[in-house]
């Protein structure tokens, strides 16, 4: 936990799981960490009252919840209270959920097959302004800005494309630094780039769909 030392206050943490066993033992890792206060919560609609009178730091969200889901919720606790951080915490690794999610707002996705030391080390990254990304998201993400047509440009840096590349190979931040003979945090800043990109680009294509739908 060294790398909590210079976060000097209890983080706030709300779940919102609807899988009974999975939040009850999230709940009871984090709160054990002696870091996290953590609050979780069946649905999306109980979590949002609790919300009005206490804010998290962050939210660890599922996406498939009974009422309203997770990307909804994501995109509601993103417009209400924008100093709220949602990290997406989800069985679902399709293009289509990851791209709705990072619409909504969301500052992370992670599979629940991470371990949870995963998810504390996601938290963290969250609060310090990162945006962590299973290394199954990395390979879906690396395939979503392959151009389409030989004369599209990628978006994405050299190095950017370098970084996403080693990430979906499972490399941590601290390894693909020393590969790249930069920081921890310089990679994460490059990841947090990357987000804003990709967030740009399923803006760009959920226009261009709306336009081509409105066409016919």
């Amino acid at each position: 936990m060294s790398a909590w030392e210079h976060i000097d206050h209890s983080v706030k943490v709300v779940i919102i799981e609807d899988h009974d066993e999975f939040r009850q033992s999230l709940e009871f890792f984090l709160n054990s960490t002696g870091r996290i206060a953590c609050n979780a919560f069946p649905d999306a609609e109980s979590a949002m009252r609790h919300l009005e009178y206490s804010l998290p730091d962050v939210v660890v969200m599922d996406i498939r919840l009974p009422g309203m889901d997770g990307i909804q919720c994501t995109a509601l606790i993103r417009s209400k209270y924008p100093g709220v951080q949602v990290l997406i915490c989800t069985v679902h690794e399709d293009d289509e959920k990851i791209f709705d999610a990072l619409r909504a707002g969301a500052a992370g996705y992670l599979l629940k097959r991470a371990p949870v030391e995963e998810l504390m080390e996601a938290i963290r990254q969250v609060l310090q302004g990162g945006s962590p990304m299973s290394p199954a998201i990395a390979r879906r993400v690396v395939s979503s800005f392959r151009p389409t047509k030989v004369h599209d440009p990628n978006p994405l840096s050299d190095r950017e494309q370098q970084v996403l590349e080693l990430l979906s190979t499972g490399m941590t931040a601290k390894e693909i630094g020393e590969q790249l003979f930069v920081s921890a945090n310089t990679v994460r800043t490059h990841i947090r780039h990357i987000y804003e990109k990709l967030h740009v680009q399923s803006r760009v294509e959920m226009l261009n769909k709306a336009g081509g739908k409105g066409g016919k």
